[in-house]
Parts: C-alpha cells; sequence; structure tokens
C-alpha cells in the first residue's frame, strides 16, 4: 500500500506556481484573485485565511469582499458584475455556504465564466461535459493532479464515484470519463453498493459520513480516494473510508487529513493563474 499524499502533491504545485506566476510579473501580467464571504461561517474564515495564504506565497494578489448575514440577492449580485468588470481580477470565488436567503445557483451563474476558477458556471459545467479545455472544480481536479503525478493510469479503468453532488461527485465522474475510465456514480438509493464498490480499480468516497466505507467493500489493489472530511466529538478528523481497514487491501490510499483536502486550494490558484494568462491573450 502506497500513501497518495496531498500535501507533497499541493506543495510541489504551488512551487510550479510560484514559479510561472514570478515569469509572468516579468511580462507585466500580475494574477488576482477576489474573494466574496457572506456572513461569519468559521469554517469559511479559515478556508479563506488558507486561500490569501496560498495566494501569498505564489505571488496572486488577493482581495477579499465580506458581506454581512442580512446582505440581499441583489447587493451580491452588484459585487460580482462590479468584479466582472474589472480588468484587473482574474478570478473570483465566493465562499459557501452563504446565508439561505441567498440564491447560490443564481450567483455563480452571475459569475464570468472566465473568471470562475472555481468552475461551477454552468458554461464551465458544459465544457467539461464535452472534453473542452475549462476551469474544472477544485476537489476533482485536484484528485486527478494525484493521480496523475504517481503517474497512475486511468484507461479503462473501473471507476466508481460514491456521491452526485455538484461539487465534487458529478465533475469528478466526468474528469475520469474523460480520461477514459468506465465509470459508475452511487448514491443514496443506489441498490447492493458493496456489490458495486468490489469491481472498482479506482474508488472515489465523497458522501460526508465518516467511515462509511468498509474493507468487505474494497477489493484487493484497489486505489481509494478519500473526500470525506468529518469531525469527530474528539475533534479528531476522519474521512469516509475507513482508513484503518482498508489500508490493508488498497494498492494507494489517500489519507485524511493530507490527501485531497490541500489539493483543492492547489487547484485553485492553478485556475487562477490560468484565468491571468488567458485574459492577457485576450
Amino acid at each position: 500500500m502506497e500513501l497518495l499524499d496531498g500535501k507533497k502533491v499541493s506543495q510541489l504545485t504551488k512551487d510550479r506556481l510560484k514559479e510561472k506566476v514570478e515569469i509572468l510579473k516579468q511580462e507585466g501580467i500580475t494574477p488576482k484573485l477576489a474573494v466574496i464571504m457572506v456572513g461569519s461561517d468559521s469554517a469559511s474564515q479559515i478556508y479563506v485565511r488558507n486561500k490569501s495564504k496560498a495566494c501569498d506565497y505564489i505571488g496572486i494578489k488577493f482581495e477579499e469582499h465580506l458581506l454581512p448575514e442580512e446582505t440581499k440577492q441583489e447587493e451580491l449580485l452588484n459585487l460580482i458584475e462590479e468584479l466582472n468588470n474589472k480588468k484587473e481580477i482574474n478570478g473570483i470565488l465566493l465562499q459557501s455556504p452563504i446565508p439561505r436567503n441567498l440564491d447560490i445557483n443564481e450567483a455563480f451563474r452571475k459569475i464570468s465564466p472566465e473568471k470562475d476558477v472555481d468552475g461551477f458556471h454552468p458554461v464551465n459545467v458544459g465544457k467539461l461535459v464535452l472534453g473542452q479545455d475549462t476551469f474544472i472544480s477544485c476537489t476533482p481536479f485536484g484528485i486527478m493532479k494525484i493521480l496523475e503525478e504517481y503517474n497512475i493510469d486511468i484507461e479503462g479503468k473501473n471507476a466508481v464515484v460514491i456521491g452526485r453532488s455538484n461539487i465534487v461527485g458529478k465533475p469528478m465522474s466526468q474528469c475520469l470519463l474523460n480520461k477514459n475510465a468506465t465509470v459508475t456514480i452511487c448514491h443514496s438509493k443506489t441498490k447492493n453498493l458493496a456489490e458495486i464498490t468490489k469491481n472498482a480499480d479506482i474508488l472515489v468516497a465523497a458522501i460526508g459520513k465518516p467511515c462509511f466505507v468498509t474493507e468487505d467493500m474494497v477489493k484487493p489493489g484497489t486505489i481509494v480516494i478519500d473526500v470525506g472530511i468529518n469531525r469527530m466529538e474528539d475533534g479528531k478528523l476522519k474521512g469516509d473510508v475507513d482508513f484503518e481497514t482498508v489500508n490493508q487491501k488498497a494498492s494507494y490510499i489517500t489519507p485524511v487529513p493530507g490527501g485531497v483536502g490541500p489539493m483543492t486550494i492547489a487547484m485553485l490558484m492553478t485556475n487562477v493563474v490560468k484565468a491571468a494568462e488567458n485574459q492577457s491573450k485576450n
């Protein structure tokens, strides 16, 4: 069993981006990310802080817009429009969750597809489905990067994705399909789940239930990707996979923490630099 070290791959990715940004700056291009946060969700505050740190490290400019809990939909959309029109802003990220009275999907649609570094705009989702060059949602993009760095061949493999969210499950299955895997998506209504997962060469768990995937659901030699981050009562983090038992069967496995998590921000940074490059050409 080999650990898929997301921390290591994330650092490698950020170091490469740092070099790239230095070259871009010599050409007069400085990538810039604008982050919008509505309300004061404590987990979101930590995520935004980590994004800011990553920007600092790579040399990307960072601009934060903190909106109060009682912000109206129109105010949010107006801010997005304002950022769409600012030439120096290359990427716009709306930190979720946002207050329930706001429509997050309408807000995502408002972000210009050229600045949608989270890969949530319907245009970018559509391009992913069509196999065109686009911004890919950062968590699936990060998983693909880990597999690439460890030279894991995807073509022809049976890939099973547990979870069908718009943020991970659906784009993940599409990324695997685009690399010629045979993909099965499982979810809460799937029957005989263990029978399906036992056929997986690559198993991606993204459901938000701690230790849900047990060793009897995995065949020997499977590549196991654990997207789950569940905080337990004792404060410890657990994935969606029962790591202690599954790691004895897997050929490769991502740990929690230190697996998929660090990759999400690294790929966001990758998308911001890509956006800056694209916009400078146009």
